[in-house]
């Protein structure tokens, strides 16, 4: 007969979730550093200047809505705050209808909130890839002539920041880490027409290197419509300012003009 396997000692279950207590605060504090790297955050805060009109005529207007700067948070913002007593406004975002080059869902209109869907799209595919080379090809597929390069694009910045911050070594997480990013909030920070949109998204992340951890994320980026693929890509032209990465659905996020993300069907 085989032998029964023995309960755990008393010590031994203390040992264990003393392991299991470390390693969440390794992966928060890992979060932590992740954002103030992804963010450019400092803990300091600054000023934000008043919000521009909403639309602009232009190369020199979208440049300069583009560098405006939006509300500066604490790293602690995006995982934490109070609930906001009131619901903050609520943008309804158009769904994809197919799927594009490198896996991105695409078929978003030529409107603002369908830039903000495909920006959504384009992040949560580089983010939930969590490898730098998929991150380069969605780059080749998705940015426009005068986009910034790969290397300096904000969201291959971002999975390289992750990885080095959970510890994991090579350019790709695969099986040791997994990433939910989903968009749950946004704004638009400024439009030329229907040809070009500053969008930003909210996204609700959850991290999970052995243990799970989630934060908030806010990333923007200029969308230009392209009539060659009847798409929005990443626009030429520096990247913009620093998005306020703020939890969802509290009074900092409402100060930072996200709007609740809400689907067609949910309207």
């Amino acid at each position: 007969m085989a032998e029964q396997p023995q309960p755990w000692s008393v010590e031994k279950l203390r040992v264990v979730l003393a392991v299991l207590a470390v390693l969440a605060v390794l992966l928060i504090a890992g979060l932590v550093f992740w954002i103030v790297r992804a963010t450019g955050g400092t803990g300091k805060h600054a000023e934000a200047t008043r919000p521009a009109p909403s639309q602009v005529h232009g190369q020199q207007a979208r440049d300069r809505i583009a560098a405006e700067p939006m509300l500066q948070v604490d790293p602690v913002d995006a995982r934490e705050g109070d609930v906001a007593s009131t619901p903050a406004e609520t943008m309804t975002i158009p769904a994809a209808t197919k799927v594009g080059p490198a896996d991105v869902p695409t078929g978003f209109p030529q409107t603002p909130h369908g830039a903000v869907g495909q920006l959504a799209a384009i992040s949560r595919v580089v983010m939930e890839g969590m490898s730098i080379p998929h991150a380069n090809t969605v780059h080749e597929q998705w940015a426009l002539p005068g986009a910034p390069e790969a290397g300096q694009w904000r969201l291959t910045e971002n999975v390289r920041a992750f990885l080095e911050s959970a510890g994991i070594s090579g350019q790709d997480a695969g099986s040791t880490s997994t990433m939910t990013v989903t968009p749950v909030a946004a704004q638009v920070k400024g439009h030329d027409g229907d040809e070009w949109v500053l969008a930003c998204v909210l996204f609700d992340v959850t991290a999970v290197v052995e243990q799970e951890a989630k934060t908030g994320w806010g990333h923007c980026e200029r969308m230009q419509w392209d009539n060659h693929s009847n798409a929005w890509k990443i626009a030429p032209g520096q990247q913009p300012a620093i998005a306020p990465s703020t939890w969802p659905g509290t009074t900092k996020a409402i100060e930072a003009g996200w709007r609740t993300w809400v689907s067609p069907d949910e309207s």
